[in-house]
């Protein structure tokens, strides 16, 4: 048996260790370059110029992910939007982002402190800045979504307390910095056994429209309940009324395309570069421990009659270096 001295062996092992590690596309890098999964909770994707940008909730701004195939994500080096640029210092949750092209800008609706609050920035990394430092109304609420319908009237889904969380709606006014209060309408309450498992909570709005249908995608019960879930309701209007699906819920820990994950909920629909729809959530870190919450990808089609499904196996994201 030849005996190859032990410093040899070592620095062998490490120089193959090296060459390995800088060589080949992002899809071929080792193990080793994987920090963990997608760390956000109430996560959103925006699809910008060939570009995803992922958000979420944290407890003091935001950050934002970018990726070019959405299972591969890098942490920009900067927050998207800091504290000092919002009003509020807590409780910093929900983010969505949009590019408004009439205005030419981004918009980032949050909540602060159980208010929502709408920044702006040139791009989609930020630094997105609030142009007059005040909620959007003074009451309290959560979990904003903004929707342009097609003739460019922009209207706002949130969360208000008014007997448990409860999804309204209210058309902005053109500057997107307000809504009409006259406007304000309930959409979406707690009314179904599958909705209160845990609490009497209905969240995370997202609009989508396909051909005349308006689609309400929503999460209910506590986001703590292994049983946080995802329905849907429909309309002819934003303005509803919204009728429930009847085979609610859509995604739950007890679905196949769930793929054993507990806690799903609270994401956000989004096109992809194919054209296609899909869907980010979160779910809890196991099932014996909530958090950290970390974000997860599945398909969403439309049925011949127009009934949603989530599908597929998630893509399960990951932040690398």
């Amino acid at each position: 048996m030849i005996q190859i001295p032990y410093r040899l062996l070592t620095l062998t092992c490490l120089l193959l260790m090296l060459s390995l590690y800088s060589k080949g596309s992002i899809n071929d890098r080792p193990i080793q370059q994987i920090d963990s999964k997608l760390p956000i909770a109430d996560p959103y994707v925006l699809f910008h110029e060939g570009k995803y940008y992922a958000y979420g909730t944290r407890i003091d701004g935001f950050e934002v992910y970018i990726s070019e195939d959405l299972k591969h994500w890098k942490r920009s080096k900067n927050l998207a939007l800091s504290p000092q640029d919002s009003w509020g210092t807590r409780w910093f949750w929900a983010p969505e982002v949009y590019y408004v092209t009439s205005k030419k800008k981004f918009y980032m609706f949050y909540s602060v402190d159980e208010h929502i609050c709408v920044a702006s920035s040139s791009s989609p990394e930020g630094p997105f800045i609030q142009e007059e430092k005040k909620p959007i109304i003074a009451e309290k609420g959560i979990d904003t979504s903004l929707f342009l319908d097609d003739d460019g009237t922009p209207y706002l889904f949130y969360v208000r307390f008014t007997d448990g969380n409860v999804i309204w709606m209210a058309e902005m006014n053109d500057d997107l910095q307000s809504i009409k209060s006259e406007t304000l309408t309930k959409c979406i309450s707690v009314s179904e056994p599958w909705e209160k498992k845990q609490a009497t909570v209905a969240e995370g709005p997202s609009i989508i429209k396909k051909g005349n249908m308006y689609y309400l995608i929503y999460s209910a019960n506590h986001f703590e309940s292994q049983d946080y879930a995802v329905g849907y309701a429909t309309a002819s209007s934003p303005k509803g009324p919204w009728k429930k699906f009847s085979g609610n819920p859509i995604l739950r820990r007890d679905h196949p395309s769930a793929s054993g994950l507990v806690g799903t909920g609270h994401g956000a629909p989004f096109i992809s570069a194919d054209g296609g729809y899909k869907y980010i959530y979160h779910a809890h870190a196991s099932n014996s421990s909530v958090a950290p919450r970390t974000a997860f990808i599945n398909d969403i089609v439309f049925s011949s009659d127009g009934i949603i499904s989530i599908v597929g196996k998630p893509i399960r994201p990951v932040v690398v270096r």
